[in-house]
């Protein structure tokens, strides 16, 4: 057998070369690990694409502050930022640039609209990456995907739990139960699937007539046709669904304008397009007061903390829905990386179905105080919140024990 050389003789360059192995070794377990973020930052849908970006830049900078991910040495996460468009078509595109041109992508959030995020996810499954994502459409986690993660409530859960909730906020506010209903709404995915289960059996059980109902492709040049349909049939309660911040607008200056704004018809919408801070920036603060809007997500009464370090790191006057998602969703990202102690797609893949979370991500995303995936990527006791405009500002209202003040409900 050959004698091993001591140290002490051993060759110049051999010692040299066996530092420079190890210099290398160790720099391959603390490189980057990249992140993707998949979101609309052009067109109408910019600005949300641009909150999810500065969402996760600032989770990136505090965990890379905070050491970064230990179980890979310290490696820090690295953000790389693909643009959805405005459109499926453009989504699709996006996604499929992602996984050419983004090869040590190990996994990905976004990508906002349900119906971009349809397109995406069929691109990302095939090349096997994980995409984690707050879009509402249940079709999303019905496909049989294994690296489609949905954080959200879905639309249906959504719709199914917020009705029976506003009844019982108009009874207690006015003494009298609503007896009909209008729907004016956007053709999105997340629309869709929003009043599908209303229209389908929720209406019926509830003793709801429906006397409205309107379907518009975004963006809307002219609400007026729309809104004097509604004002004809004045229901006691109008489902308001807009995706676009611009349509948002129009609609509701055009309720302020025929006489149903400013809490005179009890106004209820999806998602966060209708309290984004661009509305209230772009409109008359009083034409907002008392709409309502149901979320799967929003800053909470325990979240006081981080609103604060929100608004001092990037200017904004409150976290949106976007905002706390994403930044949540950073969080998952180190989360599954620290279990599965390897930065490549299946062994992140493999940490989030078996992820059981509680705190840390977890207290980002409404429901059971749990963070968990099922067998088909869809979290497990996700609940919605109900956010509404009050004083300028849009705050959780319900749950009780979300709430940052009461619901209020206009007087019949």
């Amino acid at each position: 057998m050959r004698e091993a050389i001591p140290r002490a003789r051993r060759p110049i360059g051999l010692v040299l070369a066996l530092a420079l192995a190890a210099a290398v070794n160790a720099a391959a377990q603390t490189k980057d690990v990249e992140v993707g973020l998949i979101a609309p930052m052009s067109g109408p849908y910019a600005r949300q694409g641009q909150v999810m970006k500065m969402a996760a830049d600032m989770a990136i900078e505090t965990i890379n502050q905070q050491g970064g991910i230990k179980s890979l040495g310290g490696a820090k996460l690295k953000l790389e930022v693909f643009d959805a468009g405005d459109s499926v078509e453009k989504a699709k595109n996006a996604a499929q640039r992602m996984v050419a041109d983004a090869p040590n992508l190990v996994v990905a959030t976004g990508a906002y609209l349900s119906s971009f995020t349809l397109a995406v996810t069929e691109v990302t499954e095939r090349a096997q990456l994980p995409v984690v994502t707050f879009s509402y459409s249940d079709l999303i986690t019905s496909r049989g995907f294994k690296y489609v993660f949905q954080t959200s409530a879905t639309g249906v859960q959504q719709a199914e739990g917020s009705l029976p909730a506003l009844m019982e906020m108009a009874e207690k506010a006015s003494g009298k139960r609503p007896q009909t209903v209008g729907i004016v709404m956007d053709n999105t995915a997340a629309s869709v699937s929003f009043v599908k289960p209303m229209r389908d059996h929720q209406f019926e059980k509830l003793g709801l007539k429906l006397v409205v109902d309107e379907t518009f492709t975004p963006p809307l040049a002219n609400a007026t046709p729309l809104i004097q349909k509604v004002r004809s049939a004045r229901p006691d309660i109008l489902i308001l669904l807009p995706t676009v911040i611009s349509d948002a607008k129009l609609l509701l200056e055009k309720m302020n304008e025929f006489g149903l704004g400013r809490g005179k018809l009890p106004t209820i919408a999806n998602g966060a397009a209708i309290l984004d801070p661009d509305l209230r920036n772009n409109m008359n603060i009083e034409q907002l007061e008392g709409v309502m809007a149901v979320v799967a997500d929003w800053t909470t009464s325990a979240q006081k903390d981080f609103v604060a370090e929100v608004k001092k790191k990037t200017g904004e006057p409150w976290a949106t829905q976007h905002f706390v998602t994403t930044y949540g969703d950073i969080w998952i990202f180190k989360a599954a990386l620290e279990a599965a102690g390897k930065a490549d797609r299946e062994s992140v893949a493999k940490a989030l179905h078996a992820m059981n979370l509680t705190g840390g991500a977890a207290n980002f995303f409404p429901g059971n105080g749990k963070l968990k995936f099922d067998e088909n990527g869809r979290r497990e006791g996700a609940s919605l919140l109900i956010v509404q405009w009050q004083k300028g500002v849009p705050i959780t209202v319900y749950p009780a024990k979300d709430a940052i003040s009461p619901p209020l409900w206009p007087k019949q």
